[in-house]
């Protein structure tokens, strides 16, 4: 299968193989090879062929074994390695050599042990590219298919973790895996894990891709500690995003400390977290920071896809806790729903005359003591027509009476199928009520503020798919980085005017002479004058930049000072001269945009407020390239500074069109030249009043290769 040019395979016969062979398979039950044995004959519903090499023995449980994988009479679809690391690789040659389509390897030692790891990694992807045998793992607990009842695991956890359903996993570490594996025990049905381990060649993103395809799977959550493979990442990610598959994730690694356990647990790269949550962020990806939170809003998208319009009901039976809900709906930024006037009649009708009708409902402690009164009032709420989510904390646990609406909470959700009612646990006492909701399908989270934050992301994402642009692509150009040089100031302004950017159009003077000729030319009055050099990027630190240059007298003794200046911080033969260009006037807004290559993703395009300011608030967002006029303007609005753009307290708006135009032009110029340029960032950008444009006031280029004098 294809994507974006990149090659995923049909993973079909891995996650379902037709038949298996379990090399290392024993007798012993404590064993690796023993308990896979195990997990697969006695606790799966597995109905084809197994087949078991053990160099020992010639049957294993009344099954026959043989010597190797070369006695095999034909290939199965799936070898699982339960062997010494020192076995693997001879192993996973005989297997490849054999015509089997996947390995599983469960073996340690390999990536994360060190560099000698690393050497007999690089083996495996030899065998995979010289056999055309995709191999799992290492260092991995293996593959769990629910709802295929299928254990390729040694796990002894198997046989109670196998509760089916419609969320795929997709992890690099098996802990955490498992922990969400585990949510089962409150309603959350897994279809499918995937735990790849080192990933010395599938990786989460093969998983994720063929989830995103597997009609059994509707919601794909990964847990990540590196993305080692990004444009493969992002293809997979935006396949499963024009599927209508939601990707719900974890990064680990944003700290020093969390990225530094990364590369001890798995050898992965963890990257920069911010790069990484805007990269997911503009993928759809919604990213979270717990396991709770995994939890809460996968299984929450598991009951319905969000439009992001969604309003929301609140219901309780205490009016205190009914209080709470709504303010942390508020906080959040959510919307209570308004009742139609029938949804309120029918409330009055049902409660006492001291009970709450309106939003947020408190229907008081008669729903516990009347089976009717709590379905009645619960199929109002969640019948109401302006109401798409209906948030119900339970602060106690009480017996036989939240039983009851445990009854009646099932019932109605039964009847309003396209209505989610969420119920809150709150109580650390759980009973009957709690593990009837489970049963019923509801999924109760542990907390308001948890359940406020899922709702939160469940809308949040029908936002991102209502403007999702299915046809764009990331320009993903992560060429490894050869030697890198800068491009000076006014060579880099003169491809800005060429890509359509433009700048205050000044000249380099060679001598006072001709800084005297250039500042006639600046038609002002006023100019600003700064070294020209490739070796000096801060050139206000060396005293290379003089503002506010009214004569032409003051001119010659600006390039006077200022080319001394300069031959002290460099050789002189790196100055070509210095830059007279005519002073900007006020008013404008200074901004800063920057383009670098990362290495994982590709081109990240950064915009936010300009000069210091950048440093000091960090108020900045960014964006893949290419960008589209949509995403440039998106990319602004979500700044703090937009406010200023816009005309903050009565001052006049700035040209917020111009800006996105020239975003566009930018993004367009660096794409046409992706594998050479490393770097690009213009700091100031000045941002001028609506209908006067943009000009960039400094810039500089980092590039790969030869000089640039055109492109």
């Amino acid at each position: 299968m294809s994507n974006q040019g990149i090659w995923f395979s049909d993973l079909s016969r891995l996650v379902n193989p037709n038949s298996i062979v379990l090399v290392g398979a024993s007798e012993k039950p404590d064993s690796i090879g023993g308990r896979t044995l195990e997990n697969l004959t006695t606790f799966s519903e597995f109905k084809g062929e197994l087949l078991l090499v053990n160099p020992g023995r010639t049957e294993i449980h009344g099954r026959p074994c043989v010597a190797s994988v070369k006695d095999l009479k034909e290939a199965p679809d799936l070898a699982i390695l339960a062997v010494r690391a020192d076995m693997v690789i001879q192993t996973l040659r005989d297997c490849g050599e054999m015509g089997i389509k996947f390995a599983i390897v469960f073996t340690s030692g390999f990536g994360e042990t060190g560099e000698d790891g690393r050497a007999v990694e690089a083996e495996m992807r030899e065998i995979v590219a010289s056999t055309g045998m995709r191999i799992y793992g290492p260092n991995c607990p293996g593959l769990n298919n629910m709802n295929a009842r299928l254990g390729l695991t040694f796990s002894p956890a198997w046989r109670i973790d196998r509760r089916p359903g419609p969320i795929g996993v997709a992890t690099q570490g098996g802990g955490l895996g498992r922990s969400f594996i585990q949510a089962m025990d409150r309603g959350v049905g897994v279809g499918l894990w995937c735990s790849g381990g080192n990933e010395v060649d599938l990786e989460v993103s093969d998983y994720i891709h063929y989830m995103a395809d597997a009609p059994d799977i509707e919601v794909i959550v990964t847990t990540l500690e590196g993305v080692r493979n990004g444009p493969r990442f992002m293809a997979a990610a935006l396949h499963a995003a024009r599927r209508g598959k939601p990707i719900v994730a974890i990064k680990v690694g944003k700290s020093e400390y969390g990225a530094k356990a990364a590369q001890s647990h798995t050898a992965a790269i963890a990257g920069s977290a911010e790069i990484n949550s805007a990269v997911f962020s503009q993928l759809g990806i919604i990213e979270v920071d717990d396991i709770d939170e995994l939890i809460d809003v996968a299984s929450l998208l598991a009951r319905r896809k969000p439009t992001g319009k969604e309003q929301l009901a609140v219901y309780s039976f205490s009016g205190g806790t009914a209080a709470l809900a709504s303010d942390m709906v508020g906080l959040a930024g959510l919307k209570l729903s308004e009742f139609a006037p029938h949804t309120i009649e029918a409330l009055r009708n049902a409660l006492p005359g001291f009970a709450a009708f309106t939003n947020p409902v408190d229907v008081t402690a008669e729903v516990l003591v009347n089976t009717e009164v709590s379905y009645a009032t619960l199929k109002a709420t969640a019948a109401d027509p302006n109401t798409d989510l209906v948030l119900v904390p339970i602060p106690v646990e009480y017996g036989k009476t939240t039983a009851m609406l445990a009854d009646s909470m099932v019932r109605v959700q039964q009847e309003e199928t396209n209505t989610p009612i969420v119920p809150v646990w709150m109580s650390d006492r759980t009973g009957e009520g709690h593990r009837k909701m489970i049963d019923g399908g509801l999924m109760p989270m542990r907390a308001v503020g948890n359940a406020v934050l899922a709702v939160q992301r469940f809308i949040e994402y029908g936002r991102w798919k209502a403007k999702f642009e299915r046809e764009w692509r990331p320009l993903a150009d992560v060429s490894d980085a050869e030697a890198t040089a800068n491009l000076s100031e006014a060579k880099t302004k003169a491809l800005l005017e060429q890509a359509g950017v433009p700048t205050p159009r000044g000249v380099v003077a060679r001598s006072p002479a001709e800084a005297a000729q250039a500042f006639r030319n600046v038609g002002n009055g006023k100019a600003v004058m700064k070294i020209v050099s490739a070796a000096i990027t801060h050139k206000t630190d060396i005293g290379g930049v003089r503002l506010g240059i009214a004569s032409e007298g003051a001119a010659m003794a600006a390039y006077e000072e200022i080319h001394a200046n300069g031959v002290k911080a460099c050789d002189a033969s790196q100055i070509e001269g210095v830059l007279v260009e005519p002073m900007l006037p006020s008013p404008f807004v200074e901004a800063v945009v920057g383009i670098h290559r990362d290495p994982v993703f590709g081109h990240v395009c950064t915009f936010g407020l300009g000069g210091v300011s950048i440093e000091l608030f960090k108020d900045v967002s960014r964006r893949l390239l290419p960008l589209t006029p949509a995403s440039a303007r998106e990319m602004i609005t979500e700044t703090r500074c937009y406010e200023l753009l816009k005309g903050y307290r009565g001052q006049p708006a700035f040209d917020i069109d111009a800006l996105v135009d020239m975003l566009v032009k930018l993004s367009d110029f660096v794409g046409k030249h992706a594998a050479r340029i490393e770097e690009l960032e213009i700091n100031p950008l000045a941002v001028r009043p609506q209908g006067q444009g943009v000009a960039a006031l400094d810039a500089v280029l980092s590039y790969q290769g030869t000089e640039p004098s055109t492109w």
